[in-house]
């Protein structure tokens, strides 16, 4: 028991004293779907970073050591309601605990759904969700990436896009010239957003469609309606008393995986609200070791 309280501090004071030294770099020599319309783009700072008005997309690579080990990586979608990004608490901070644990991580700066700088503001993020996977997959050998254990992470809307991207890797929003795969080799979901229907987040919907939606638009980006065999291996956590995003959105794409015969773990906090991030204060649990352990036993780690 001492062991393990040692660990959960020397982790968790390594997330807070680790300062951001990656700097963002361009998702696209061309950005695709793009208006060249003026960047609005803006950052504040309360104690947690939020990234509003983002319509030029970038990423910062955080990798454990420049040597010749090839680590899995994992691609953190921070949430926001498609509408700012977390990007400290629920971006590199995770980051960082990634490479405590031998894992490398890319924090996506991903488009905020805009009609003035995109021509179809819809698929958007997902396009840059799936060029962060096709930069991981490509660089691989030289950024030190197991490039069979890719994987991808979101917190509420970022959860959205996760789930998005690990269910419509067939459908690709860019045409990538080699034949690299989309698909995410694992998912993990933070109270995420994954249905636009009635249990859904409508401010998430209405951030990345519009108040006008059709049916099929809500099938579309309705997630657990697009889960198969084929889906990658998925960690969940959520509180049960989330008052933003109903916790019936992980328990009902739980039970879709399930039902498909693929792998997932589900961990349900009694309270915790909702974007808490690495800590739940709610809670003694510290989640991310729960992840370590769910990513030792899919042999993700070691």
């Amino acid at each position: 028991m001492k062991n393990k309280i040692l660990l959960f501090i020397l982790i968790f004071s390594t997330i807070h004293m680790s300062k951001s030294t990656a700097q963002y770099l361009p998702l696209y020599d061309q950005i695709p779907n793009y208006i060249d319309a003026a960047n609005e783009e803006n950052v504040t700072n309360d104690g947690i970073i939020r990234i509003a008005k983002v319509s030029i997309p970038a990423y910062q690579y955080f990798r454990v050591a420049k040597d010749n080990l090839k680590r899995p990586c994992v691609i953190i979608c921070p949430g926001g309601g498609y509408g700012i990004l977390a990007a400290s608490h629920e971006g590199t901070d995770v980051a960082a605990f990634f490479n405590s644990i031998g894992v490398n991580a890319i924090v996506l700066k991903y488009r905020i759904p805009s009609s003035k700088h995109q021509l179809d503001k819809t698929i958007a993020p997902l396009q840059d969700a799936q060029q962060a996977m096709y930069l991981a997959r490509k660089n691989a050998a030289d950024w030190g990436i197991d490039d069979h254990k890719i994987g991808i992470m979101g917190f509420s809307a970022g959860g959205h896009l996760a789930s998005t991207a690990a269910t419509h890797f067939d459908d690709l929003k860019i045409n990538f010239p080699e034949n690299i795969s989309c698909r995410p080799d694992f998912q993990i979901l933070i109270y995420p957003v994954i249905s636009f229907g009635s249990f859904g987040h409508s401010g998430s919907r209405d951030n990345l469609i519009g108040p006008t939606i059709s049916e099929d638009q809500v099938h579309y980006f309705s997630n657990e309606e697009r889960v198969t065999k084929n889906t990658p291996p998925a960690f969940l956590v959520h509180a049960k008393d989330d008052g933003a995003v109903p916790v019936a959105n992980s328990i009902q794409y739980y039970n879709q995986l399930m039902q498909h015969q693929v792998p997932a773990e589900i961990y349900l906090f009694d309270k915790g609200g909702h974007g808490f991030g690495m800590k739940n204060d709610a809670s003694e649990v510290f989640w991310p070791t729960l992840l370590q352990q769910w990513m030792i036993h899919q042999n993700i780690i070691k």
